[in-house]
């Protein structure tokens, strides 16, 4: 059959396979069917298909044979060796019996294996591996390809994964509050793996103990976790009285939040004051009424804060002990020139934090560069020239803005109209004036100050709008406690079923919206809620009313340390309260998406 064409030396017939099959299945079974557990050397089956050490696993640790029971045993796949399946992540050790440490890559059900195996041990061999293990541990150099052999005290006998003897610095941090977020929302999306129906229709019953309960500040204390939302009454109840907030004046036709850009929510609509002068006038007395009303409460420190929101402006007002700062303070969101001109004109003392903050920063810079001067005397002497032409350059435009004898040399001072004084001066503060509408010409007044703003406010002209849609309408009102004139309003709640393609199927995703003017403390309250009915696993995208991001800024003269104000009476739960105490850190921006997993919060701004 050699000399035959096509013939292959090492091509075998079906029956040789079965049969060396079969023979390798006797000699296997042989070599461990020893009753003394080990292995003549002279034993012909040593040459086999068969070593004597062998590997259970693909691909395993070498194990003695004298130690194994049974008959047949997986093979070795010949394809895998430690460096095509090596992962420092499920890196554990097992020893044989001759004391060698060896490193092995396997998975959970390969650690049992090897555990159950070394169940099976003596009790002798059992203190012999608990020594061993109690003296080396392996450990991973920083090129995680070498192993480096230290000192350890393991007390246990079984071998611990590595998630087991991680340090607890690498679990991530238990985030159980957001920061406070003094931007007012226009919308609220929650969605939650779990049902949020609970949340709409409540009963007449439901209703009217969540209002009575927002007008009484009471606040009910629910469990960590809720089985059966739908069925909680106390959290349908509070659910209720978390949407509830005040707003003056109250026209239910008209959309009050927000003013600013708002002209298309008004064109189209009855507006019967904006011909009429005597309407106008008892509109703002009514309104003037309201605001000094706000302004008492949250000096006696039972109201916490408020919002006046005009065509132009928004303005909050915070009570002492929020925000850290010690004293009443007011956030006045955009600004113009105008607006800050005639604030001084009234006596008013008012700050522009970020400018103020960017002026610091120049200063720091400029003191780090006279530092590195003063090292290196050769950049000193460049400075030097630097600055001596800007001198030049800057009395130059002095000169051009305020001497015009040029004029009188070329003989053309009669034909050419000269600037005035005022136009000079708008040139000269043409950085002040490009702050207009724009996030950096936020105001900050503190203090007894905030009391002539009161006053400012109430009879400043331009304060409404003299001419288009929103014409002779007193500014929009918001409170989380009721005022004199104020009408009680409640945010708007829808929860929809919707499915989400995660991979290749869709999951059964719940959501909720929320929309209406949502105050601080509404927001606060209302994840609260949905942390033990979710049970610690929800997200939420937050919509902000976009002049009012950098109320976020920290502005506070006074520090304040959180507690040392009682607001036991501001009308909010101590744990909102708690929040809105602290600093807010987000700066100029505001919460974006709240997410949380596993009771733990995690956010983006």
């Amino acid at each position: 059959m050699s000399q035959q064409a096509g013939y292959s030396p090492s091509f075998k017939r079906p029956a040789e396979i079965m049969r060396m099959r079969r023979k390798r299945t006797r000699s296997d079974a042989g070599v461990f069917s020893s009753p003394s557990g080990q292995e003549s050397t002279d034993s012909p089956r040593q040459s086999g298909s068969s070593p004597a050490c062998v590997r259970p696993f693909s691909p395993g640790p070498l194990f003695n044979t004298q130690h194994r029971s049974g008959g047949g045993i997986k093979r070795r796949n010949p394809f895998a060796n430690i460096e095509n399946t090596y992962s420092p992540k499920k890196k554990i050790l097992i020893y044989s019996d001759d004391g060698n440490a060896e490193a092995d890559v396997s998975t959970q059900k390969e650690c049992q294996g090897v555990l159950s195996f070394s169940a099976s041990l003596t009790e002798a061999e059992k203190h012999e591996h608990q020594d061993i293990s109690s003296k080396k541990c392996l450990n991973f150099s920083e090129d995680d390809s070498l192993f480096e052999e230290e000192e350890a005290d393991i007390k246990s006998p079984l071998l611990k994964s590595p998630q087991s003897i991680a340090p607890a610095s690498i679990a991530p941090p238990v985030c159980t509050e957001y920061p406070a977020d003094w931007s007012l929302k226009t919308r609220l999306l929650f969605t939650s793996p779990l049902s949020l129906s609970w949340a709409e229709q409540p009963k007449a019953q439901e209703e009217a103990l969540g209002l009575s309960q927002h007008c009484r500040a009471q606040f009910s204390t629910l469990p960590h976790s809720i089985q059966d939302p739908r069925s909680c009454s106390e959290l349908r109840c509070a659910f209720q009285q978390s949407l509830a907030y005040w707003q003056h004046p109250s026209l239910p036709w008209i959309s009050l939040f927000p003013r600013i850009n708002a002209e298309r929510s008004f064109t189209g609509k009855s507006t019967p004051w904006a011909q009429d002068t005597s309407l106008q006038q008892s509109l703002m007395s009514e309104w003037a009424v309201s605001l000094s009303s706000l302004y008492s409460l949250l000096k006696t420190k039972l109201c916490p804060y408020f919002y006046l929101c005009s065509y132009q402006f928004t303005v909050l007002f915070r009570a002492a002990g929020l925000g850290g700062s010690g004293t009443i303070t007011a956030l006045i969101s955009p600004t113009t020139r105008g607006l800050r001109e005639a604030m001084k004109a009234e006596g008013i003392e008012f700050s522009l934090p970020l400018v103020e903050e960017r002026k610091k920063s120049k200063d720091q810079e400029e003191n780090e560069e006279e530092v590195d001067e003063d090292r290196c005397p050769e950049l000193k002497d460049g400075a030097n020239c630097e600055e001596g032409d800007g001198d030049v350059k800057e009395g130059y435009n002095d000169d051009e803005d305020g001497d015009f004898s040029w004029l009188k040399e070329m003989g053309v001072q009669d034909k050419i109209k000269k600037p005035d004084s005022i136009s000079i001066q708008l040139r000269k503060e043409g950085h002040t004036v490009s702050l207009d509408h724009k996030p950096e010409s936020v105001v900050c007044v503190e203090g007894p100050h905030t009391f002539t703003l009161i006053n400012f406010l109430i009879n400043c002209k331009s304060l409404v709008a003299a001419a288009g849609s929103q014409a002779g309408l007193p500014p929009t009102l918001l409170a989380p406690v009721a005022f004199r004139g104020a009408t009680m309003h409640t945010l708007k709640a829808r929860s929809v079923n919707v499915k989400s393609q995660v991979g290749s199927t869709y999951q059964n995703i719940s959501s909720l919206e929320i929309t209406g003017p949502i105050l601080p403390s509404s927001l606060h309250a209302i994840t609260a809620l949905l942390r033990p009915s979710q049970r610690g696993n929800f997200s939420a995208t937050l919509y902000t009313h976009t002049p009012t991001a950098v109320m976020n800024i920290h502005t506070a003269k006074q520090q304040c340390s959180s507690g040392s104000v009682d607001l036991s009476g501001c009308g909010l739960s101590p744990a909102s309260v708690q929040q809105l105490q602290q600093p807010s850190n987000l700066g100029k921006t505001a919460l974006t998406h709240i997410n949380m997993n596993n009771y733990s919060y995690t956010w983006k701004n």
